[in-house]
């Protein structure tokens, strides 16, 4: 550091969007970091060498500079590597908080980094640590669940993205142990979860001890886990700016907690200090660095953040002692990671891209986080697991031939897609295909016309409805209902045949109305690409095992409602979730 003139030291504070730099810009301006922006590629479907031959230009820019300092390249890694064609899709954060599992989650870290790696990258923005209260916001499956508990648990796939930390290693240095792995990212520092309605980017009002009992613990599980970076969140926090909140960036986490690895700014994040956004950027800037903000995903106009910042060094209203803490951090991680001697990215990992293996974990994920909410009346004998054999079968809905709607946001882009070209995976009905005898015949209508379901003789019906892919404020719902005709297809069906509904959502929804018709009930939430997960379940090779993350609630009138409240009335609880035995296939 000693080595650096300023404008160098700025520049490593800098993170830009792909989009907007050239391997000049990296080399002139010393610029510490990249990211690819969801659906930010290098061109459409773009393979793993692709991105390697991307990834190594820039890098091969920084290392051409006066100092020669690595970049690191940051990707939303949130659910696998999902912005990437062909990559393995895993169920959102919500599914995997329904399997309660800490060594499956380890597993998908490990997967997840080889899948960055494959591409030559070596950050994700990943995990988020949130704890979602109220299902209204549109993050609400980004959260692990409403329960701090589950979500400290969760922290668990830092060890597989970055690595185990070493017995004798400092709590709280980063720590990233070797070329398959990759730098994590704690996010969204602090109280993401909790804002009023469920708003996103809005105003989490609790007090000192409430945001020390639900939002905090994540953040201290990750610390000690060896977390490389924490990013601020676009909330506030009793109406203060998280992106401006020196007491809590600086006081609490770097100098209380001793978390020693950088602090990252969301995208445009100090942007939105003042309202309209940019509209006082000077300002923006000047609060944001002095709050304890090392690293700004800017993340296009770069020139004007580093000439603010700069004249802001200049006229001592940002000391040199906090330029040279956001340095010595970055290059912490730098170091720990080991970019100096291992800049480049190469092909070593390609093969682990939507490898079988991975395929797998993320299909054991999926039949473990299924929730089965109902099975049968109580004198009614249970209708799960269905049977291989039947003659006739109809599967019906918006979901069950979907790819897009099965993985939900943050999928090839930011806020996902329909249809099943967007990526390779399984969808529900090739799934029911492939699970049931050969001689069953299978009917598939989106929207099937009640008569003709009364009249066709079907021995069951399987009905996947939910919502469509959203990401962050687009998500955001006051009334959490079925994306249409979902409603009517279950009225249209299931009063017509015996059938199980799956619930393709990233939340809760209301389904209360729905429920006396149908006959089974799962939670299936955003599976991912790997469809197959949920039939091994249904047709009962193995067992419903999944405990609800969340409570469903009964209206939206009843929100927010945790459990532990006083008016908790829920339709079904926190935990809940039926279990069912895995049957003995017939030969």
């Amino acid at each position: 550091m000693d080595r650096m003139t300023l404008a160098e030291k700025i520049g490593q504070m800098v993170q830009l969007d792909r989009r907007n730099v050239t391997a000049e810009i990296m080399r002139d301006y010393s610029i510490g970091s990249l990211l690819s922006g969801g659906g930010s590629v290098p061109k459409p479907q773009a393979a793993p060498e692709d991105w390697i031959e991307m990834f190594n230009n820039f890098q091969n820019g920084s290392l051409s500079s006066r100092l020669g300092i690595p970049m690191i390249y940051g990707i939303d890694a949130v659910h696998g590597n999902n912005n990437i064609f062909k990559a393995t899709i895993f169920p959102h954060n919500i599914a995997i908080g329904a399997t309660r599992d800490r060594e499956l989650v380890r597993r998908i870290g490990a997967a997840t980094a080889l899948e960055v790696r494959a591409t030559g990258l070596n950050y994700a923005f990943a995990p988020c640590i949130a704890v979602c209260r109220d299902p209204r916001w549109g993050r609400c499956y980004e959260s692990y669940s409403e329960d701090p508990k589950i979500v400290k648990e969760m922290t668990d796939i830092i060890y597989g993205l970055q690595g185990e930390v070493p017995a004798n290693s400092m709590k709280g240095v980063p720590y990233v142990g070797g070329k398959d792995k990759i730098a994590a990212c704690a996010k969204h520092f602090v109280g993401d979860g909790g804002t009023t309605k469920g708003i996103n980017e809005n105003n989490t009002v609790i007090d000192w001890h409430g945001l020390l009992s639900i939002h905090m613990p994540g953040y201290y599980q990750s610390i000690i886990k060896g977390v490389s970076t924490i990013m601020v969140s676009y909330s506030s926090w009793n109406g203060i700016k998280m992106h401006a909140n020196r007491d809590l960036v600086t006081n609490f986490l770097k100098n209380t907690l001793r978390f020693r690895g950088f602090v990252i700014s969301d995208w445009q994040g100090i942007d939105k200090i003042t309202d309209p956004p940019h509209s006082n950027y000077s300002y923006s800037v000047l609060d944001s660095i002095n709050a304890g903000i090392d690293m700004v995903m800017v993340p296009f106009n770069y020139t004007e953040f580093i000439d603010i910042l700069t004249t802001h060094v200049n006229n001592k209203l940002v000391p040199l002692s906090r330029i040279d803490d956001a340095v010595r951090r970055i290059l912490r991680v730098k170091f720990t990671m080991g970019l100096f001697e291992n800049p480049w990215a190469d092909t070593s990992f390609v093969s682990e891209l939507g490898s079988q293996a991975h395929r797998d974990l993320a299909r054991e994920a999926v039949r473990k986080s299924l929730v089965l909410l109902k099975n049968g009346e109580q004198a009614d004998s249970p209708l799960l697991p269905l049977p291989k054999q039947a003659s006739k079968i109809l599967v019906a809905g918006t979901h069950a031939n979907n790819l897009g709607y099965q993985c939900g946001g943050w999928t090839i882009t930011w806020q996902g897609l329909g249809g099943n070209n967007l990526t390779a995976g399984t969808t529900i009905l090739s799934a029911v295909s492939a699970a049931v005898d050969p001689s069953t015949e299978i009917v598939f209508s989106e929207n099937p016309d009640p008569n003709f379901v009364q009249s066709s003789n079907f021995d069951y019906a399987i009905v996947a409805v939910g919502e469509t892919p959203y990401a962050e404020t687009a998500g955001d719902s006051l009334n959490l209902t079925l994306t249409e005709p979902g409603g009517d297809v279950i009225y249209d069906v299931c009063g017509k045949v015996k059938c199980v509904v799956l619930v393709v959502s990233g939340r809760p929804v209301v389904i209360g109305p729905y429920l006396p018709y149908m006959d089974a009930l799962v939670a299936a939430w955003m599976p991912g690409t790997e469809g197959q997960g949920i039939t091994d379940v249904l047709y009962g090779d193995y067992g419903f095992t999944g405990k609800l993350p969340h409570t469903w609630f009964r209206t939206v009138e009843q929100l927010p409602m945790n459990v532990g409240d006083s008016h908790y009335d829920p339709l079904f609880p926190f935990g809940f979730g039926l279990t069912t035995q895995p049957v003995a296939q017939p030969n």
